[in-house]
């Protein structure tokens, strides 16, 4: 049920909420809007009716106006900061050992979920390891599980160069697949989803630069997400990602040992023109 309600003490009938509908949905029956029950299941659930209604009229799912965010005044962010926070992003590959704050991870994950998918289908799961001892064990157990496809010569030609990262781990103790993070992030979703890697990618890039801005680093770890989909894969259960979930990617993350005195001079982006 999707409980559309309207406050008809603070509707003012501007029709707003039946223009910004992308599923066009929303009818009016002496002059209020309306979700009659045969269009129920056109509604996207994108809430694009109860964000944009001025007065706070409009209900959907359930949800209480008073209990969001007003967008009012200079809620934006500066944008030359914005624009300074992308340029200055780093993949941090130096961590402290020392877990973030519980309350920090969570605010980090919740705001990462409000990212965009395809079709507002929202089915982006985290699996996140909060604590830098379970990253050591999960650490410790995906090594040894390429080290003994490096035993049997079963590592895939195309990725030998694993071999390197076990003898790095063995001989000199250098962790080359979550490089010393505390935790890891993972983003899976339904592969039966419109989206799956996209809105995997899209959460993981909205989770890295919230959390950046918060002073956490990060580091997109395509050789952890190789290690845990196609040369351990019972990984996935360990991690327990369900088995009908497309792993879209992995980031680990912590609070960082390094700090950056500058962005960095890229060459003029790719741009071209129709």
């Amino acid at each position: 049920m999707l409980e559309f309600k309207v406050a008809k003490e603070k509707c003012t009938r501007c029709g707003l909420c039946v223009a910004d509908c992308p599923a066009h949905v929303i009818d009016t029956a002496e002059g209020f809007p309306l979700i009659t029950t045969e269009k129920e299941a056109g509604c996207y659930r994108c809430q694009h009716c109860f964000t944009v209604c001025p007065t706070g009229a409009v209900s959907i799912l359930g949800l209480d106006p008073a209990q969001s965010t007003p967008l009012v005044g200079e809620w934006r962010p500066d944008p030359v900061q914005l624009e300074t926070l992308i340029k200055g992003r780093r993949s941090v590959r130096r961590y402290q050992p020392e877990n973030l704050e519980p309350e920090l991870m969570q605010r980090l994950l919740e705001v990462a979920w409000h990212a965009p998918t395809g079709v507002n289908t929202r089915q982006v799961r985290f699996t996140v390891i909060d604590d830098c001892d379970k990253l050591a064990a999960f650490r410790d157990e995906l090594l040894a599980g390429i080290a003994r496809l490096v035993r049997d010569n079963a590592l895939p030609e195309q990725l030998a160069f694993f071999a390197d990262f076990v003898k790095l781990w063995e001989e000199q103790g250098v962790d080359v697949l979550f490089r010393g993070a505390p935790h890891l992030l993972v983003a899976s979703v339904s592969s039966k989803a419109v989206s799956p890697l996209q809105d995997c990618v899209i959460a993981l890039s909205y989770f890295e630069l919230f959390a950046q801005a918060n002073g956490v680093g990060t580091v997109w770890d395509g050789l952890a997400k190789i290690a845990i989909a196609d040369l351990v894969p019972q990984a996935q259960a360990t991690l327990g990602i369900p088995e009908d979930h497309t792993l879209g990617y992995c980031m680990a993350f912590g609070k960082p040992a390094v700090k950056y005195a500058r962005t960095v001079q890229h060459r003029g982006a790719l741009i071209h023109r129709v």
